[in-house]
């Protein structure tokens, strides 16, 4: 089982940047690209709510589960 953030796609559709996502959740940009590349096996449900009310998303928009056969 893998879970896919798509937090890249999100951010498109809403045509924010990492500068402007990151002033507004008050996360530095670096720990922004880790998640919006996927290097990361965790985040924070602070983080989330406030990513998702930047974006005005739902978590499901950002988070996708794919089932891998395993």
């Amino acid at each position: 089982m893998s879970i896919i953030l798509r937090l890249d796609r999100v951010m498109a559709d809403r045509k924010m940047s990492l500068n402007e996502l990151s002033e507004a959740v008050g996360v530095s940009n670096v720990n922004l690209s880790k998640l919006k590349t996927g290097k990361v096996s965790a985040i924070r449900f602070s983080t989330l709510n406030a990513i998702c009310k930047a974006l005005n998303c739902q978590p499901g928009d950002i988070l996708e589960f794919i089932d891998d056969g395993q």
